[in-house]
């Protein structure tokens, strides 16, 4: 029998001999997106800076790792993607702040980033419709079973996406929250 201890916003599984579980953590992100993180255009006046995220115990197996920001809030039917980055290596356990700002160093070399919804590779922060509420968005990064996904910086965010799904081992999110 497993014993949960549940403290906020954190939920840790105990058990003997348990092994870690895939993790994200993020010095920037979890809570409230602040304007650092907000896209600047289409109304929105942030810096577009792309959050530090770390993580760590991946299964074993993982060959490579994908990073996606998605927005389930937006009102388009379909949501809003906000950075799809894949073919980073597994050695790597984490990116610095700003490293899939378009035109910023920190992406590990030979990682792609791909087409958003803005119609661009790298990301591209929150900037929800004025009025329209809190909007979620969710960071994830996906430990996968390939090395290469075999898709470009043209990519949509629907094929990113199907392929992800196909080649997944594990995943681990962080969710912050903006609105104007």
């Amino acid at each position: 029998m497993r014993n949960l201890l549940v403290l906020p916003a954190l939920v840790l599984s105990l058990s003997a001999g348990a092994q870690a579980t895939f993790t994200l953590t993020s010095a920037d992100v979890g809570g409230q997106a602040t304007l650092r993180q907000v896209f600047n255009g289409f109304g929105c006046t942030g810096e577009n800076i792309s959050p530090q995220l770390s993580w760590s115990a991946a299964p074993e197996g993982t060959k490579s790792y994908a990073i996606t920001v998605y927005d389930p809030d937006a009102p388009t039917g379909s949501g809003w993607w906000h950075w799809l980055a894949f073919d980073i290596p597994a050695t790597t356990k984490g990116i610095p702040a700003g490293a899939g700002t378009p035109g910023r160093a920190g992406m590990p070399e030979g990682a792609i980033q791909s087409r958003t919804d803005y119609g661009a590779p790298g990301y591209g922060g929150p900037c929800p419709p004025p009025g329209h509420g809190p909007h979620q968005y969710i960071v994830t990064v996906y430990a996968l079973k390939t090395d290469k996904l075999g898709l470009d910086a043209n990519a949509t965010p629907a094929v990113v996406g199907y392929t992800l799904n196909s080649q997944m081992l594990a995943k681990a999110s962080i969710v912050f929250y903006y609105a104007r």
